[in-house]
């Protein structure tokens, strides 16, 4: 079954699971509607009974652990407790982009990282041409931040079927921004900084970096106190200690598992079942757990509950702004607010562009955006939501009527900077596809995740040899949810004739004690010019692949059944799948079914409808960047 890092959370073949970052933005699309609920609310709340909204949020809750304790006002702990961990699942997510993702070469890092820098200084510049000297010039910092969640929601609810690779490069540019955002809050933002206190968080989160390398039975303990020193300590200096989460997540690395991991495993929950006592159980839990990085099971233990909670929680609290006709009328033309407003929609979109084309021309070519000029534009659009940070820095930076004006124009810059994405969006969409495809994609080179290419001469292959869409399968005989796959495979070819099919070998043998005989059987198979025939049988009597039958199968095909059972015997074809095996663990394969599409893996559902998408953005980009294009794929 699918085990590995990346195919985390896929339920069913065609169920609604998908790749880490897919997971991540159809969360944040979901979580984005709460969140403008939450906003509405707020708004109402506060213009409706501002009495009771300022009691609720201003309530000091004290909390005491032991000698430990703090007493803070419930917007407090929200801004700086609970926000915290929606930076933790932030920072997560681009690490995991950093170690398993197109960001895993780090030359494409640069370009969106420059483009977050400019679109952080841009804006601010555009705040100080309209404020410089005046009483709102401190509140700079309000103008510069996009807020990451609702951003991500409102690109993937007005952007629909926009390619997965631009939600990358805006991911990547709101890290930077937001790991930039934090610095400036500690250093411009914090009052008086205990520097005692700075000292034990720094040691602490050089705990945090170390505690990677202890034994995975005291890893997960050690790793949560340090965070938490981190934390605290951060709290106690003077520091906004939402910059701990970022830092943690930041630090968290994600990787694929290993197969002798997941067959060590195997072991243990054997030994379990053999002798079901408390501590085999614990040691069997414990190893399952750290087989998979701390990157995946926090970003599984956080992710939704920041998403659906807890941002829309800062919201209700910090949103409450209390409008009439005076405070519109005076905002309207108030320097705080149409600051903060241009900042957002005119700063952001030019900055991003601007310097991605800029560098992009200075270097040669050598970095340029690893999508197109349309999607570099989107994404600047996109930088353009400011929310969470924004608002942060603005009750920080501000009071009073000042403060009012600052959420009014971060407000309003939000509803703006989303119109200007969907019609960024609706223009490109109306544009010819190849024109389009080019406009959005972008003719940099793809990674390619698939290491061993395809070798006529020794892998199987079914369709055209020279089809422009090639897609690889990893599969086990005997895994289930490899059989569930055959059928969609079998369709693929039948509604595309421009596909070639390849079958590798990966038998989980750990699990599924015939699966390695079976591939043997169809590679003694292949060797009488059966392959195929055999593959389909074999997957076709899953439950029944043992010697004998195996035999059977090879005289219902009118094979040679002494040679077939002579090769089973002495083993002659071992070397052959043991080869595929090792190309699966070059390329991080550790489960099956995994399809590769044009050498770039693919992490979502494996239906019919959701391959079939892939396999025509695959083509589509072979058809608008040539021949050459046929070792990529895109990930649409």
């Amino acid at each position: 079954m699918p085990t590995s890092e990346m195919s985390m959370g896929r339920m069913s073949m065609s169920g609604p699971s998908s790749s880490p970052l897919r997971t991540f933005l159809r969360t944040e699309s979901g979580s984005a509607g709460i969140l403008a609920a939450a906003i509405v609310v707020a708004l109402a709340w506060a213009n409706l009974a501002p009495g009771t909204y300022d009691a609720v949020w201003n309530w000091v809750l004290s909390v005491r652990i032991g000698p430990l304790s703090a007493a803070l006002p419930v917007r407090d702990w929200v801004n700086s407790g609970l926000m915290t961990l929606f930076f933790l699942v932030v920072g997560l997510e681009a690490r995991r982009e950093f170690d398993l993702g197109d960001l895993r070469e780090r030359r494409r890092l640069i370009l969106p990282a420059v483009a977050g820098l400019a679109g952080m200084a841009v804006p601010v510049l555009i705040y100080l041409a309209l404020n410089g000297g005046g009483p709102g010039a401190h509140g700079w910092g309000a103008a510069m931040s996009t807020d990451t969640a609702l951003a991500l929601g409102v690109f993937t609810v007005v952007g629909q079927g926009a390619p997965e690779r631009i939600r990358t490069f805006v991911l990547t540019v709101f890290v930077v921004d937001d790991i930039v955002a934090l610095v400036v809050i500690a250093l411009a933002y914090s009052g008086h900084v205990d520097l005692m206190a700075v000292g034990i968080a720094a040691v602490a989160y050089a705990g945090v970096l170390a505690s990677r390398r202890l034994d995975y039975r005291y890893r997960k303990p050690v790793f949560t106190a340090l965070a938490l020193t981190v934390w605290g300590a951060l709290l106690t200096s003077g520091i906004d200690p939402v910059v701990a989460g970022l830092a943690v997540g930041l630090a968290t690395s994600a990787y694929v598992p290993k197969r002798d991991s997941l067959e060590e495993t195997t072991q243990l929950v054997r030994l379990f079942r053999e002798q079901p006592t408390a501590e085999a159980a614990s040691s069997a839990s414990k190893r399952l757990s750290a087989t998979l990085s701390a990157n995946a099971r926090l970003r599984h233990a956080f992710h939704r509950v920041t998403s659906y909670v807890v941002v829309p929680l800062f919201a209700l609290a910090n949103a409450g702004i209390t409008v009439n006709t005076e405070v519109l009328a005076s905002a309207v033309t108030a320097p705080i607010t149409v600051g903060i407003f241009l900042a957002y929609v005119l700063g952001k979109p030019v900055a991003v562009f601007g310097s991605s084309w800029l560098l992009t021309r200075l270097t040669g070519g050598a970095l340029q955006p690893q999508v197109g000029w349309a999607g570099v534009l989107s994404g600047g659009a996109m930088a353009g939501v400011g929310f969470t940070v924004s608002l942060l820095i603005a009750d920080l930076a501000f009071t009073g009527r000042e403060l009012e004006e600052a959420k009014l124009g971060v407000l309003a810059a939000a509803a703006g900077a989303a119109l200007l994405t969907f019609l960024v969006q609706k223009i490109t969409a109306e544009l010819p596809e190849e024109v389009r495809t080019r406009a959005l994609l972008g003719d940099a080179p793809l990674l390619t995740d698939l290491i061993a290419p395809v070798d006529l001469s020794r892998d199987h292959v079914r369709g055209p040899e020279d089809a422009a869409v090639t897609v690889v399968e990893y599969g086990d005989f005997e895994c289930p949810w490899t059989g569930m796959a055959a059928p969609t495979a079998r369709e693929l070819l039948a509604e595309n004739s421009d596909i070639r099919y390849v079958w590798r070998h990966l038998p989980l043998h750990d699990i599924h004690p015939h699966a390695q005989l079976a591939a043997e059987a169809a590679e003694a198979a292949g060797a009488q010019g059966a392959f195929w025939p055999m593959h389909d049988l074999l997957l076709g009597n899953q439950t029944d692949l043992h010697f004998d039958a195996l035999v059977g199968y090879a005289e219902q095909l009118g094979l040679d059944v002494d040679r077939f059972r002579e090769d089973l015997l002495r083993r002659r074809f071992a070397g052959h799948v043991e080869r595929d095996v090792e190309s699966a663990d070059l390329s991080g394969v550790a489960g099956t079914p995994t399809f590769f599409v044009n050498d770039r893996r693919h992490d979502g559902p494996q239906d019919l409808a959701t391959l079939t998408t892939v396999i025509t953005g695959a083509r589509t980009r072979v058809a608008a960047f040539g021949p050459a294009a046929a070792i990529e794929a895109t990930a649409a």
